[in-house]
């Protein structure tokens, strides 16, 4: 006879529970034994702990499935199910980037070019449904090997358009069979890419490009950097590039320096300011990038004149055309004058000439601007000053802030000094550093297994040394000080860091600038990292498991209740 002890489940699950039924329970048990098992709990503090090794091998692995397992269990016991997986896209989204839509963009009565800027108000509602690859995507090749050459089916540019371009950049790419390839010495105007590079260098004074760092040249902003043929260089020569080009439907240049591991975002001189605070590059590039500098009041230039550092270098190669404008009198004016009387109005002087290539450095002298002629330009109000896609100014920028130190005078590399450190307290700046420094070595150590074992590329290889890794460039979400990116460095990490600010967060995006790292405030590349409390990794792993995402929870055995959410994005070919 059964008691009632025995008979109260079969009042649940009725007279007689399925096997499956059976089954749950038993995984269920097996994961709560695995997991309390290997969790610290005050009932066990009477038992000698056994010491643990940092690295496991099998053991790690069993621990996160155990967790996964329990986390899939307690899904199901709230009577949440399983949620419902997102579909792909069509292919006419293949090049879906939110917030540009040119047909919407028309529509709202948008032109003169703005119908390619950003417009997050008029694309709200989105398709909820994942981006998918071009058709006959590749996995990019290994470092540094895909700096240099990439699949051709990986990007949205034929060989047809390829062949009929005459673009600066795009002769500096040859067509193979299933690859388009970067040569830096072959057919540029100046006999090569590296003899312009130098050319660069002489005309602000230096011996050779290797001496930009030596001159306080650090960042470089590269405007309609084609394919990143001069960021590619910049890099080999320990430079930041970022590479900016307006939306095209094709997304082909930003889609294509991203593609080869290089730093680019979208970003249009049309009608907004970029998403990034005054003072913040050393350079600023323009080598036949279509912009017409003097158009809508040279309202462009003090765009640039904002992001440029005291001391900075605005270098400009283009046909002469472009600095007059679209003035058919070419004969009778000379080829500086409306860029050379406004540059006097900004306070830029024009150093260096040499064919098409024009060069002008800004003042290091705050009061310049107080000396210029009845009429000038005025000086903006910086006290409240987010950039953050806000509407192109009349004014000059940063004269007023703490950061004005000329790019000459400024530390080279990653350690800022205390000067530098505006409105940030040094022991805060030293306890982030070390945080970080203790976070990539733990965060290395967890998912080099994964990451060099697991990738798709080469299953079963053993474990690769730099720099043949595959992760390339990684994007700190909530990137604070620009820590991570700091200890990357210092470990000889080959990857570059994107450092991402949220709008809604202190705005420390200039001290990241600073210390030489690429930066951009936004509002919220394969591999994601989440590290929170257990509850908050619950609920981001339900919505990577939506996403179609790989997604392991790895248990620190540090004793917090902190964990970390590995999540891969996996290949997908349909």
């Amino acid at each position: 006879m059964r008691s009632p002890w025995f008979n109260k489940p079969f009042a649940i699950l009725g007279p007689r529970p399925p096997i499956s039924c059976l089954l749950l329970c038993f995984v269920c048990v097996l994961g709560l034994i695995a997991i309390l098992g290997s969790t610290p709990s005050s009932v066990f503090d009477s038992v000698t702990p056994i010491p643990v090794p940092d690295v496991y091998s099998s053991y790690r692995r069993l621990k996160e499935q155990a967790a996964v397992d329990y986390l899939e269990l307690r899904t199901i016991s709230l009577g949440a199910g399983r949620q419902t997986e997102l579909e792909l896209c069509g292919r006419e989204k293949e090049n879906y980037v939110p917030c540009y839509n040119v047909s919407a963009n028309l529509f709202a009565g948008f032109k003169d070019g703005e119908e390619f800027d950003r417009h997050c108000e008029i694309s709200r509602q989105r398709e909820r449904c994942l981006v998918r690859p071009p058709k006959d995507y590749k996995i990019p090749l290994r470092w540094p090997a895909g700096r240099d050459a990439i699949w051709s089916a990986n990007v949205k540019i034929t060989k047809d358009q390829f062949l009929s371009s005459g673009s600066l950049t795009k002769r500096l790419m040859l067509v193979e069979e299933n690859q388009f390839a970067f040569h830096s010495e072959d057919g540029l105007i100046f006999d090569g890419l590296k003899d312009y590079s130098r050319q660069v260098a002489e005309m602000i004074g230096l011996g050779s490009d290797s001496e930009f760092l030596q001159a306080g040249v650090q960042s470089v902003l590269d405007i309609g950097c084609g394919f990143g043929i001069f960021g590619a260089h910049l890099v080999s020569l320990k430079l930041m590039p970022i590479c900016i080009a307006a939306y095209e439907a094709t997304g082909s240049q930003v889609q294509l320096a991203l593609e080869r591991g290089l730093p680019a975002m979208i970003g249009n001189f049309i009608s907004r300011q970029l998403p990034y605070p005054p003072l913040s590059f050393d350079m600023v590039h323009c080598a036949q990038c279509g912009i017409v500098w003097d158009e809508k009041d040279g309202m462009l230039l003090i765009e640039v004149d904002r992001v440029l550092k005291p001391g900075g270098y605005f270098v400009l190669t283009s046909p002469a055309s472009n600095l007059r404008g679209s003035s058919s009198n070419t004969k009778k004016r000379s080829t500086l004058t409306p860029t050379e009387e406004f540059s006097e109005n900004i306070c830029w002087n024009l150093i260096a000439q040499q064919d098409e290539t024009f060069i002008w450095q800004k003042t290091v002298d705050v009061h310049c601007y107080k000396s210029r002629k009845h009429g000038a330009l005025p000086l903006c109000n910086d006290v409240h000053n987010t950039p953050y896609y806000q509407p192109l100014v009349s004014c000059i920028s940063g004269t007023t802030s703490n950061r004005w130190i000329p790019i000459q005078n400024r530390s080279s590399g990653p350690h800022l000094s205390s000067a530098e450190l505006v409105g940030v307290q040094p022991e805060d700046f030293f306890e982030d550093s070390q945080v970080w420094r203790s976070a990539l070595r733990n965060y290395w150590s967890l998912l080099s297994p994964i990451i060099f074992s697991d990738h798709p590329k080469r299953p079963g290889d053993e474990d690769p040394i730099p720099p043949y890794n595959m992760v390339r460039n990684v994007m700190d979400m909530n990137a604070q000080y620009g820590g991570l990116n700091a200890a990357m460095l210092e470990e000889k990490k080959l990857v570059w860091v994107m450092n991402v600010v949220p709008a809604r967060a202190p705005n420390t995006l200039p001290l990241i600038l600073d210390r030489g790292f690429a930066g951009v405030m936004h509002d919220w590349y394969g591999w994601v990292i989440f590290s929170d409390k257990l509850g908050a990794i619950e609920m981001a792993r339900a919505l990577a498991m939506q996403l179609h995402w790989e997604a392991r929870v790895i248990d620190l055995d540090n004793g917090s209740d902190q964990r970390l959410l590995v999540c891969q994005k996996p290949f997908m070919k349909k």
